[in-house]
This record gives structure tokens, C-alpha cells and sequence, in this order.
């Protein structure tokens, strides 16, 4: 899907996570500045907004994971980059968080065999204009039906 600036981008993923529950799992990869920051902080201002509720979104570059309350959802936006193994992920209680919230998972190959299987896969590649991507987007095991209407909605801009 070509995404032909960085609103594209943002209007994928306020579409995307507008549909995500507790025990969904977007594998976002691509390299160093490709956009997987930017559409995770997207999607979770987007369902802040719904709350009534706007939050500063750092990045988990360092602290490896931040957890945003949704009101009886739980979401977490992790950064793997500087995992050293995927044992580490064990620390992190990243198991169970895939049980039990929505988990936007950058970086998602230091997990190794930990990824889930059930997840929706989101690759960001850079495209020829400055701002544009394209985006590889793959449901992993089921539960996905209502993708095809997200991607429509983000396609016709009215995510």
C-alpha cells in the first residue's frame, strides 16, 4: 500500500488501531526511520483522543516499553531495538502482555521463535517522495476480518 506522506502514514494507523483489542499483536518493521515510531504513536494518540485524553508519547527506545491505560484495555508500544537477546524479552512480561493487551511491537525479529503467531505484520519500506512509505501489511492467524474495511477507510482518508 503506498502511504505518499507521513498523514498517510497516521491515517493507516488511527484506522488500523481504531479496530485492535486486548490480545492483538501489530509486528511493525522497517528500517531506522521508516516509520514504525511514527505509526505507533499515531494509533496511540488516536485512542487517547477517544478517551478524551491527550498524552505525551515517548518513545520506548530506552525504557524498552510504555503501557497506556484505555480505559479496561491495556496497550503496549514496545521498541526491541536495543534488545540483546530474546530471552531479555521475558523480563519485560511481554507474554503475558500479548494475552492481555493490544501490543504494537517495534523491531518484533529480536523476539525470535517469542513473536506470536497470531499477530497482523505491518513492514515500512521508504518510498520515492521524502515522506512517502510503502507498507506491507500481513494478518498472521485469524481474527483480521475486519482489515480489508480499515485499509479502505485509510485508503479513502477517512480514518
Amino acid at each position: 500500500m503506498l502511504l505518499p506522506d507521513a498523514e498517510a502514514t497516521a491515517r493507516l494507523a488511527r484506522a488500523v488501531g481504531a479496530r485492535l483489542r486486548a490480545g492483538d499483536v501489530v509486528a511493525l518493521s522497517g528500517g531506522l526511520g521508516a516509520g514504525k515510531s511514527h505509526f505507533a504513536r499515531s494509533l496511540i494518540a488516536d485512542r487517547l483522543a477517544a478517551l478524551g485524553r491527550r498524552e505525551d508519547i515517548p518513545s520506548p527506545s530506552y525504557t524498552l516499553a510504555q503501557t497506556y491505560d484505555l480505559g479496561g484495555e491495556e496497550l503496549w508500544h514496545v521498541d526491541l531495538y536495543r534488545l540483546g537477546s530474546a530471552d531479555e524479552a521475558a523480563e519485560l512480561g511481554l507474554e503475558e502482555a500479548f494475552a492481555a493487551a493490544i501490543c504494537l511491537v517495534e523491531w518484533p525479529d529480536r523476539l525470535g521463535a517469542g513473536l506470536p503467531a497470531r499477530r497482523l505484520d505491518v513492514g515500512l519500506d521508504f518510498g520515492a517522495a521524502a515522506d512517502a512509505r510503502i507498507a506491507r501489511i500481513a494478518p498472521r492467524g485469524g481474527g483480521w476480518d475486519w482489515l480489508d474495511a480499515a485499509l479502505a477507510e485509510a485508503r479513502a482518508g477517512g480514518a
